[in-house]
């Protein structure tokens, strides 16, 4: 059991109320919030593995301390699940007011065990913030739910997200690549040594895992439910026989596993590995602004579909700032921000919003980006896979561990 679990399982005995909220705090009367939230400190977790994602975080802050009065300090997290755990140490020993963690940038099984536990701001207040009503909720079903969970506006959404692979066409030949989760097996066994993913619980490495078994497993449906014990260990098993024969094959025998992302982009570039992925199709383009990796690199993606979700920031129940998390989450998805974001020359992470409900110069302005020669169009991008219901992915990171980790 993961120490986000065990630590959530501890405070369910706690009882809950509304007092346990952040003050009162009605979106609706915005002048109000940004009057509260006028000198406040927010306190930003969030991943701080990139470098780019980083420099955004900081443009954010600026942007937000010279609008609104408003510091944002960006608290960088390697797990979102060690701040998660940080609010439920917080309730367990009653500081239901003050607490350390302002907002979140969170999605999966991290929403999840905050929303089960009562760990958020109270519902709704997502969609009553003044930008939301650019929102795409209505083609981007992942925004109103997670990892199939009701978001219920507990969380605001921040950008979309698609599996996508990236190879050297300098290296690699476009005709030999692989169009989904077998084909690449069989890549993988004809080019010993040249792939591999980072291990869980890594969120990269962890996706992999969920797009193989959402191709293999026997009916789909079922990854849209919670795990059934009883059938779990049959349901996973073509799952952890693909990857038994793809590590005989990996990159040092799977020994060793990449640390994450970034660690697979640099062996990309080093000539260490041959295909690699992201769960962003812009990734690539940003690296090759960034002078990461060679102008030669190129991405694909599976025709049958490959794990498409949304990521969003979110207020902790005991939230110290909630009126200043709210405006940082308002700017987040407004149009400059989110243009910003789009821009492979500053992340490359594809916009929420929905351009029909954008100014005309608005929408122009995202038009004029050039998403970089090795981003696929949108029509090019694929199917969505559905994420697995969040119990999934514990229960595969625990199995993938005992059989891959704890022996050696």
């Amino acid at each position: 059991m993961g120490l986000t679990r065990i630590l959530l399982a501890a405070a369910v005995g706690l009882s809950l109320s509304s007092s346990l909220h952040a003050a009162d705090i009605d979106p609706k009367n915005w002048d109000a919030v940004l009057e509260e939230a006028r000198g406040q400190t927010v306190y930003f977790n969030a991943w701080g593995g990139s470098e780019n994602i980083n420099a955004y975080l900081e443009w954010v802050s600026g942007e937000v301390n010279a609008r609104f009065d408003i510091d944002v300090v960006h608290v960088k997290l390697d797990d979102t699940a060690n701040a998660v755990a940080r609010v439920v140490a917080e309730r367990t020993a009653g500081r239901n007011e003050g607490g350390s963690v302002d907002l979140i940038w969170i999605n999966g099984e991290n929403f999840v065990a905050m929303k089960e536990q009562d760990l958020l701001l109270s519902p709704g207040w997502a969609q009553d913030l003044p930008n939301w009503q650019y929102v795409d909720f209505e083609n981007q079903p992942s925004i109103l739910t997670d990892f199939t969970v009701p978001t219920e506006g507990l969380q605001s959404p921040w950008g979309g997200a698609k599996l996508v692979f990236f190879y050297d066409e300098a290296r690699t030949d476009a005709a030999d690549l692989p169009q989904d989760a077998e084909s690449l097996l069989a890549w993988a066994k004809e080019n010993p040594g040249r792939f591999s993913y980072p291990a869980p619980p890594d969120f990269i490495g962890s996706s992999f895992l969920k797009q193989v078994l959402s191709e293999l497993i026997d009916d789909r449906e079922k990854l849209q439910q919670p795990v059934d014990p009883e059938t779990f260990e049959a349901d996973v098993a073509p799952l952890f026989a693909y990857l038994d024969e793809l590590h005989s094959v990996a990159w040092r025998s799977a020994a060793a596993f990449p640390q994450n992302y970034p660690d697979m982009k640099q062996k990309l570039a080093d000539g260490e590995l041959d295909i690699i992925f992201a769960f962003n199709p812009a990734e690539a383009s940003a690296a090759i602004a960034a002078g990461e990796l060679p102008d030669t690199v190129r991405s694909f993606t599976f025709p049958e579909g490959t794990l498409g979700n949304t990521h969003f920031v979110a207020v902790p129940y005991n939230s110290s700032a909630a009126a200043g998390a709210l405006v940082v989450a308002d700017f987040l998805i407004s149009p400059e921000a989110q243009l910003r974001k789009q821009d492979p020359a500053y992340w490359g992470d594809p916009t929420v919003l929905a351009m029909a409900k954008l100014s005309d110069a608005d929408r122009a302005a995202f038009d004029a980006l050039d998403l970089g020669v090795a981003t696929l169009a949108p029509d090019e991008l694929g199917p969505i896979i559905d994420e697995p219901h969040a119990s999934w992915m514990e229960r595969i990171e625990d199995e993938w561990r005992r059989r891959y980790i704890a022996g050696n």
